[in-house]
């Protein structure tokens, strides 16, 4: 023993008292002994007791025990090809610069690149799974691992990119799978589990509450009606299950609001209900075939609920036009209507209608609970074909005298009929020109020529084609 240990205890047994000190050495040996009894591996902790009074506490293992297996990690792989320089390669150019040979370059070089994201089994028998389109988008391969262990390759066959919904198939043996339920029973407050591969880590399990319903207006897709939820979704849970406290899929983990760069507890999950309507059609037709209903819509405003006498706490949108002669003319849909319902679901605003309306297929019907000088009434309304022409009066106040169809030969909407004396005409649109482009965005038909004409109501950008050459139109 080195003197500065017998110092130290000398000084200890002074301070402390004979006594004391030992009573502090039995203690010591009957901590040693205790030890040595139990084993080595003994690690004092503080944890839960498994029961009270012989009643065992809640725990959600049983049930992600029962989830998890059907939860799956996606890795994707895909090639781009590198930038080529030729200068690298020519020997005066690396001579006069003092190039190294290492820098030569090989043309089209390719590398593969790799993101992980998350996955729900939906169907065992054909091994479908559902996930995020941004997760598989422009894979070349596509990547599925179980929780057992397994890695396989997986189709994709299908993909909703308006929904941010893809759907996979992979071909194994004792898949296990989640049941869906209707997530329109779903009430602000119920708790919810997000499960998925956070960062890349594995599969990770996160609870919170449904924070808020319907959630609209956020510029992450084209059709939004997100469940809100604080439990914790990060980058790579994208894609993975969103489930209620009996293990049954509710959503699809699909964003967050990070401003500063991690989770805030604002996350957001596609309604099952949206996703499992959009795999139903992939799965049948290869594609989503989107019905559409010719009315324009807008919200109500508090001077909107006044001039319409609203009751406080009604909520609803109105119908500010009609297409003439549409199925939803001929139904009995009028401007100036209240829609309140759809399918006794509420409405509370144009966004929400919109991811109503969207998930249902053509040939459809729906019924429209609407408010009529002050009455309640319900209207039972087809769901058109979208590729239908669209007249002014369903896209935009400065376009009156207009109608679009889809362009037959590919991507945008063309002009098919303008009266001479429509502001359009004046500003320089011409019959047969093909719209390209509205308001800074991107027209591939009628469908999201519409919605790009809702992003400004003071003024229209249109980019147009006319022969062989584009031009801009604007139209005040």
């Amino acid at each position: 023993m080195s003197q500065l240990t017998q110092h130290t205890r000398t000084c200890r047994i002074r301070k402390w008292g004979r006594a004391a000190y030992l009573a502090a050495r039995l203690s010591v040996l009957l901590s040693g002994l205790l030890g040595a009894l139990l084993g080595a591996s003994v690690q004092l902790h503080a944890a839960l007791p498994a029961s009270v009074n012989g009643e065992p506490l809640p725990s959600l293992a049983p049930m992600l025990k029962q989830v998890n297996p059907a939860v799956v990690n996606i890795a994707t792989y895909s090639t781009f090809r590198q930038a080529y320089n030729p200068l690298l390669n020519d020997p005066f150019f690396r001579h006069f610069f003092n190039v190294p040979d290492s820098y030569r370059q090989q043309p089209q070089t390719q590398k593969r690149q790799q993101s992980a994201g998350s996955g729900v089994i939906v169907d065992a028998k054909k091994g479908v799974v559902l996930t995020n389109y941004h997760v598989v988008k422009d894979a070349d391969e596509v990547q599925v691992s179980l929780i057992d262990g397994r890695a396989l390759i997986a189709e994709v066959v299908g993909s909703d990119p308006e929904l941010d919904i893809a759907v996979l198939r992979v071909k194994a043996d004792d898949l296990t799978d989640v049941k869906m339920v209707n997530s329109s029973l779903l009430e602000v407050g119920d708790f919810v589990v997000a499960i998925g591969n956070p960062f890349g880590l594995g599969q990770t399990v996160t609870t919170g509450i449904v924070s808020a319903l319907g959630r609209t207006g956020l510029g992450i897709e084209g059709y939004e009606n997100f469940i809100q939820t604080d439990a914790s979704i990060n980058p790579g849970n994208s894609g993975g299950a969103l489930v209620n406290l009996r293990g049954e899929l509710v959503g699809i983990n699909t964003a967050i609001i990070a401003p500063a760069g991690g989770n805030v507890g604002i996350g957001f999950a596609i309604p099952i209900n949206m996703a499992k309507a959009s795999m139903e059609q992939i799965l049948k037709h290869g594609k989503v075939q989107r019905g559409h209903v010719a009315i324009s819509v807008q919200d109500i405003t508090p001077d909107l609920r006044e001039a319409f006498a609203l009751k406080n706490g009604q909520h609803g949108v109105i119908v500010t036009g009609v297409g003439e002669g549409s199925d939803a003319h001929k139904a009995g849909l009028q401007a100036g209507d209240i829609i309140v319902t759809v399918d006794g679901e509420n409405i509370n605003s144009r966004g929400q209608l919109s991811s109503h309306l969207a998930v249902k297929a053509v040939g459809a019907k729906v019924k429209i609970g609407v408010i009529r000088k002050g009455k309640r009434l319900d209207i039972n309304v087809p769901i058109s074909d979208p590729h239908a022409a669209l007249t002014s009066g369903q896209l935009h106040p400065l376009l009156e005298g207009a109608r679009f169809e889809n362009n037959p030969d590919g991507e945008g909407v063309i002009v098919a009929a303008l009266s001479p004396k429509s502001y359009a005409a004046y500003s320089g649109l011409r019959p047969g020109d093909v719209v390209l482009g509205a308001n800074d965005y991107q027209v591939v038909n009628l469908e999201s020529f519409q919605r790009a004409l809702k992003r400004n109501k003071k003024q229209v950008l249109l980019l147009v084609a006319r022969g062989n050459r584009a031009l801009h139109i604007v139209i005040r």
